[in-house]
This record gives C-alpha cells, sequence and structure tokens, in this order.
C-alpha cells in the first residue's frame, strides 16, 4: 500500500509512535539502534498476545512454564555450540566507518537469496561485493575485507575477569540446563512441553526494521520432549486434514517459489515434515497466526537447507508472513533439535540428562561392558590417562565397540584409543526399563515481530481516517466511554459506567475531550473494538448507543443488559448487531 508516497511500514510506524504502541528507545540522546519502547497501547497490545500464545499452545497441551535470567554463564553457550557458531559477515566503509551485515548487502542491493549468501565463506563474500559494486548505502564509500562478528552480548558476571557472561540469544537453553529438575517437577512423564517467554538479546550488527530486528526483544520458546522411539503424536487425528503451505527443502532446491498446500497426513506422507510433532505445531503455529488477523494466504512455511539451518537443528521450517514492505518476513521458526541440546550439557557438564522408561514387562537383553585398562592407558596418555579413563567410563559401549571394530580405535575427545586400551565383557542381564535421552521439536516465535504484524494486518483506511481492526481478543483497550457533553449529569454518569465497566475486569478508556467525531476517530486509531455514549437518553430511559469500530453502526442497549452482553461479545458468543437494537 502507498498513499500520498507514505507506505504501509511508514505509516504503521507513524500511528505506532502517535498513539502509544512503541517508538525507539532513548530518542533524547539520539537514539540507539535495535533498542524499542512500549508505550501504554503497545505493552496492553503485547501482553494481549502473549496471553493468546497461551491460549494456543500451553492450555492444550499442559505445557509448564519458566523463568530464567538473562545473563547466562559462558560455559553454557560453549557447550550448546552458540559460542562458535553465533557470528554474521560484517564489512565496514572504509570512508564513513558504518558497518553493515554483508549477506543483507547482497540480498538488497545485488538481490542473492538469504539461501545463497549462507553458502558464501568470507573470501567469497568479498568477491561478490566487488562483483555488484555494493557500495555504503549512507555515503557511496567503498567496503573493507569482510569479517565475522560474534553476535552474543558478552559480559563480566561479578569482579572477576575470568568469570564471562553471555545474554542469551534465545531462551530455550535455560530449559535444556533445567531439564533434570523440570522433568521431576512434571512427575516424570514424557511427553513434556515446556515453554519459556522472556527477553533475549543479539547483538545485531544493523537493525534497522524496526520491531522486526531489535537488539533486544522477547522471544516465546517451547521445548517439547518426547521419546524418539515413541514419538507418534496422539493429538494428530486433530490437525491431519488440515492444510499448510509447504516450500519444502526438497522443491526449493529446485527452485519452487511459490508455497504448496499439503495436507498435513500428505506432508508426513512424503517426507516433507519428518515427525509428527513438528507437524501438530506447524498447525498451531497457522491458526495462532489466523488468531492475530493474518489470514492464510499471507503465511507460509519454507524449510530451511542444510547449510542455512541452525546447527542445532535435524530439520527446520520458518514460518513467514507477507509484508507490504518487507516482504516474507519469518515470525517463527519450527526446529526438530533431535538430542542435540541434552547430549551438549552431559559431555559439558557429566551430568546424566537420561530419563528412564519402564517396560511392561522386564526383558533378558545382552549387552555389551567395556571397562578401561588403567595398566596400559598410564603409559600410553601420562598426564591425560585420567582424561582417557573418564571418556571410556562414560561411553555407551555398544557404540564404542562398533566404532572400534569398524576402524580398528575409537577417537574421543581427541584420544585415539585402541583395543588393548579396554577390557570388553558380554552379559545377559534382565532389564526393567530402558535410558534414552529425550528429543526436541522448538516452535519459536519474536513476540515484538508479531506486535508490528498485528499493527499492519489491522491498519486500514476508511474515508481517509486510519482504522486498526484488532481481532477483538487482542485490542489492547475493549471499550471506550463518552460523555456527549462534560458539564452536569452526563459526565457523572459516564464515570460511573466506566468505573462499573473497570471493576468488571474490562480494558476500559474514558475520553471526555474534543468533539464526539474526534474522540470516535482517536479510538479507531487505537484499534479498540466499541465505543458508548453517554447521551441526553441515557439520563431519560437508562440505556446507552454502544458503536462498532468497523462498521461505524450503532446499537442502542439498556444499562443493566450491558456488562453481560459485552462478555458475550468479547467471548465470541454473540455477535455486535446481537448486542442490542439498531440506532441511527
Amino acid at each position: 500500500m502507498k498513499k500520498n508516497n507514505v507506505t504501509m511500514y511508514e505509516a504503521v510506524n507513524e500511528i505506532a509512535r502517535r498513539r502509544g504502541f512503541f517508538w525507539p528507545s532513548y530518542e533524547i540522546y539520539g537514539g540507539a539502534s535495535g533498542f524499542m519502547t512500549y508505550g501504554p497501547l503497545g505493552s496492553l497490545l503485547k501482553r494481549k498476545i502473549e496471553a493468546t500464545f497461551r491460549d494456543a499452545f500451553l492450555k492444550p497441551l499442559k505445557m509448564l512454564e519458566i523463568e530464567s535470567g538473562i545473563i547466562t554463564p559462558a560455559k553454557v553457550f560453549e557447550a550448546s555450540g552458540h559460542v562458535k557458531s553465533f557470528k554474521e559477515p560484517m564489512v565496514e566503509c572504509t570512508k564513513c566507518r558504518r558497518k553493515f551485515r554483508a549477506d543483507h548487502l547482497l540480498r538488497d542491493q545485488a538481490n542473492i537469496s538469504d539461501s545463497e549468501t549462507e553458502k558464501l565463506t568470507l573470501k567469497q563474500v568479498s568477491k561478490e561485493l566487488k562483483r555488484h559494486s555494493i557500495q555504503c548505502p549512507e555515503c557511496k564509500g567503498e567496503f573493507g575485507h569482510p569479517q565475522y562478528f560474534m553476535t552474543m552480548f558478552v559480559t563480566r558476571i561479578g569482579p572477576y575477569s575470568d568469570s564471562v557472561g553471555y545474554g542469551r540469544p534465545e531462551a530455550a537453553q535455560s530449559i535444556f540446563v533445567e531439564f533434570r529438575r523440570l522433568f521431576e517437577v512434571a512427575r516424570e512423564r514424557l511427553p513434556l512441553g515446556l515453554v519459556q517467554i522472556g527477553h533475549a538479546l543479539r547483538n545485531e550488527i544493523s537493525p534497522r526494521q524496526g520491531p522486526i530486528r531489535l537488539r533486544e526483544f522477547t522471544i516465546a520458546d517451547i521445548e517439547f520432549f518426547f521419546d524418539p522411539q515413541d514419538a507418534k503424536c496422539n493429538l494428530l487425528k486433530q490437525v491431519e486434514d488440515e492444510t499448510l503451505p509447504l516450500i519444502p527443502g526438497t522443491l526449493k532446491s529446485q527452485g519452487l517459489k511459490e508455497a504448496l498446500e499439503v495436507k498435513v497426513s500428505e506432508a508426513l506422507q512424503e517426507g516433507y515434515i519428518a515427525t509428527e510433532w513438528l507437524a501438530y505445531f506447524m498447525v498451531l503455529a497457522k491458526r495462532f497466526l489466523n488468531s492475530l488477523g493474518v489470514p492464510d494466504e499471507k503465511q507460509r512455511f519454507i524449510e530451511k537447507l542444510r547449510w542455512e539451518r541452525a546447527h542445532y537443528s535435524a530439520q527446520g521450517y520458518d514460518q513467514e508472513v507477507l509484508l507490504d514492505r518487507l516482504g516474507w518476513t519469518e515470525v517463527s521458526g519450527h526446529n526438530y533439535r533431535t538430542d542435540f541440546d541434552l547430549k551438549q550439557h552431559m559431555k559439558w557438564s557429566k551430568v546424566d540428562m537420561q530419563v528412564f522408561k519402564e517396560y511392561d514387562q522386564p526383558k533378558s537383553v545382552d549387552r555389551v561392558f567395556i571397562k578401561p585398562i588403567r595398566s596400559t592407558i598410564g603409559p600410553a596418555f601420562k598426564e591425560d590417562a585420567k582424561k582417557v579413563i573418564d571418556v571410556i567410563t562414560g561411553a555407551d559401549a555398544s557404540r564404542f565397540m562398533q566404532e572400534m571394530k569398524k576402524k580398528g580405535y575409537v577417537l574421543a575427545e581427541n584420544f585415539r584409543i585402541l583395543p588393548e586400551h579396554v577390557q570388553v565383557s558380554r552379559k545377559t542381564v534382565e532389564e526393567k526399563g530402558r535410558k534414552f535421552v529425550p528429543h526436541v521439536v522448538e516452535p519459536s516465535f519474536g513476540i515484538d515481530r508479531l506486535v508490528y504484524i498485528a499493527l499492519e494486518t489491522a491498519y486500514e483506511k476508511k474515508k481517509d481516517r486510519a482504522i486498526l481492526k484488532f481481532p477483538r481478543e487482542i485490542a489492547p483497550i475493549q471499550v471506550a466511554v463518552f460523555p456527549l457533553v462534560t458539564k452536569g449529569d452526563l459526565g457523572k454518569k459516564a464515570q460511573e459506567l466506566q468505573r462499573k465497566l473497570s471493576e468488571e475486569g474490562l480494558e476500559v478508556f474514558y475520553d471526555e475531550s474534543g468533539s464526539i467525531g474526534r474522540r470516535y476517530a482517536r479510538a479507531d486509531e487505537a484499534g479498540i473494538p466499541l465505543c458508548i455514549t453517554v447521551d441526553k437518553l441515557t439520563l431519560a430511559d437508562n440505556t446507552i448507543t454502544v458503536r462498532d469500530r468497523n462498521t461505524w453502526t450503532q446499537v442502542r442497549i439498556k444499562i443493566p443488559e450491558l456488562v453481560p452482553n459485552l462478555n458475550a461479545y468479547f467471548d465470541r458468543k454473540i455477535t455486535f448487531e446481537d448486542l442490542g437494537s439498531i440506532s441511527n
């Protein structure tokens, strides 16, 4: 949309600032890129979206929610692989010294897709920048050599220089680190959904897209744990006939641009989606976006190719929404993380993250056992002997011996372990159950992006007036109350009505400034679904006028009937026309 040379993006950001949804932080000091302040309406809208998220995901699956700190010891992200992998290619202008993400420059100025830039080395990035004659967007200067930039904020915990911490770039690792305790709290049941909604930090190189790309943002991470040998989704029947707009990796690599409408059952049968639980959550994600006002035709799920995926992901789909200026924009990621994270934390912390599942009947099982031979390990590894003994003691004996048989040695923790270093025995044992590391699927949502998407989706012009047509579930304010005139009994009656509605738990806004037309216009721009006007007839027959934001239609209703009817309306049990009798 572009009217009077104003894009939808500019119009949404303008109304967001003017009406108190959000604006750039620290403006009196010149601002700071990548940080945003939510105003009164924005804070309410954000909380409503988070509440809708909980209704869509947590309640149906009885998931457990946690809250943990933003600053995390370095060891956690060393174990998870983020310290090694969380980096982006950066270039600096030799003239104005501004820094930019090189892959974004190639995407925006050379039309090279993110999928292609993901594969490029720094040398290839430099070559592509020169080949396309890409210059600094600010001053047209030349760029220096690209280098990698770590996008995690680093800090010190306490006064000691060696106590390094990172601002968490995701909320997931807190869940993995606390898994053992949370599993006990959940009475050791699988499948188990654990959730965290909270702030995260990413030291973006050049954030320039408002709420879409921030340095401090709110993320909602779901980690859903299940037994890989019992990976069936018991809720699949509820969604198997629903269609998903998919661009699977196999077809994406062949040049597919438009999403296919694929039934969930077909997507699983064709191998487009690796696990039933991943498919189930993708359906919930589509419905969740519907509840924020985003129609099916503006959603798609596009699979990440192997080199695009995060280091922990065996399969990943991005849920994208079509925006006016920004095009297809990621709003959530859906990844099959297997047992990667728990195994990494087991390895680094030496704490067992396995769970035990009891068999219906005990089983007799042939097992391989390995034991370190200290007399041969000592002379061979000297000061590293204890480390080697620990490696052998903690190894999976069956896998260890499979590798030994195949290669003639086992390379573990950079130690070359030979047959003479281990004693092998086989026994038939009775097992009452089995131990395993659970697998995980992860839906992860950027809440700030959803705030912007809700605003853009709701934005509409009617007779040159801006209206935010939020779904009634997420409207920041539900009802506005206006006295037709402020003096005398009408003002008192309106204030009394506003207090009553607030006491009933409704979000209510009171406005007596300016003409009634101007007050209606302000309410429309704030996205308030219903406006109540107290007029002279109110004093005569105890009725008020209720105006619909979307249609500007009005109904007349008796005040004693107002609260139950409003509750029914916001619970979607009745329509606006059911509230009262149509008024001219």
